[in-house]
């Protein structure tokens, strides 16, 4: 396996060092470590037949991937998350999974994520294109963002198997089976999920691809102040009832969810020091508010204090 740590990048630009070379090697993300000065992460990738594993454990830090991060001509890619020590909590597709050790996310490079890892953690991510996960589960859009907790059905089998596998392509693994191993291996992974959500109302294939589709609608649209459950209806051909049902499985309604979404993105660059230089209003105006005593009324009512004061305690 191939591995890299900030140890290797300069102290005065280790963040921004760290982004570029884990942005080459995995997704164009952006780390914001809580702390700059005592940044420290370590990433280890190794591949069995269509799956590439990479294990990161870092500090406390924020990994985001917004729109401008995605290129639409970049091929499309699932990943299993497995929170192998530490915990962490993951922001994707409209839901929020809190994950400990043991437990699974899906995620999907082609959408938006807020990964906040906290200190001490270790995330084993399996990656692979599209087109081989939907051979073993066919609408992964459902799942994506979900919490697979380590106790339900075959989850707890299906990590320690992933941490063991991981260890020994650490070794150096290989094997004229490599291609086998690794089908097999998404299989029992999506029986998992098949298991872990076979009661749930979100598994149903309609709905969840629906709703995958409405997400990504409203991320593509979110810096938009017009953006509405009647503009999003009239721009995916369904009617704002249909639009309604779909949300209803998440218990958060779309006006709610665009929000929350937009405070979301605020407040990472509030809290990030290369915005320092605007301000509040310029921040909340870029991503869709139209009045800034809206958006310190509902950010307040989101983080428990006013933006500014937020502001002031991040970059503290």
């Amino acid at each position: 396996m191939q591995s890299y740590s900030t140890e290797m990048l300069p102290a005065e630009t280790r963040t921004s060092a760290w982004n570029a070379l884990y942005s080459k090697q995995m997704n164009d993300v952006e780390f914001t470590p809580a702390s700059s000065s005592d940044f420290a992460a370590r990433l280890s990738l190794g591949r069995l037949g269509p799956i590439q594993f990479a294990r990161m454990s870092s500090n406390r830090t924020n990994i985001l991937r917004t729109r401008r991060h995605i290129l639409p001509s970049a091929p499309r890619l699932y990943s299993f998350l497995l929170q192998a020590r530490g915990s962490s909590t993951l922001s994707h597709c409209g839901h929020e999974a809190q994950l400990t050790a043991g437990d699974f996310a899906l995620c999907d490079s082609s959408a938006p994520h807020s990964f906040t890892v906290e200190d001490n953690s270790m995330v084993i991510m399996l990656r692979t294109d599209a087109a081989t996960l939907k051979k073993h589960l066919p609408t992964p859009e459902k799942f994506c963002g979900l919490h697979l907790r380590n106790d339900v059905g075959l989850t707890g089998t299906m990590s320690t198997t992933v941490e063991r596998l991981n260890g020994q392509l650490e070794t150096g693994f290989t094997s004229i089976y490599d291609e086998r191993f690794a089908r097999n291996l998404l299989e029992m992974l999506s029986m998992a999920y098949a298991l872990g959500f076979e009661t749930d109302p979100e598994v149903s294939a309609v709905l969840g691809g629906r709703h995958a589709e409405v997400v990504r609608y409203i991320e593509d649209h979110l810096r938009d102040p017009q953006l509405s459950p009647a503009l999003i209806a009239k721009g995916l051909r369904i009617s704002p009832r249909y639009l309604r049902t779909i949300f209803a499985s998440t218990g958060e309604k779309v006006s709610a969810y665009i929000i929350r979404r937009r405070l979301e993105e605020c407040a990472g660059q509030i809290r990030d020091p290369r915005w320092a230089g605007h301000t509040l209003t310029e921040i909340a105006f870029a991503w869709g508010f139209n009045s800034a005593a809206h958006f310190t009324r509902t950010f307040h009512e989101q983080y428990g204090m006013p933006p500014r004061e937020y502001r002031r305690q991040m970059l503290s």
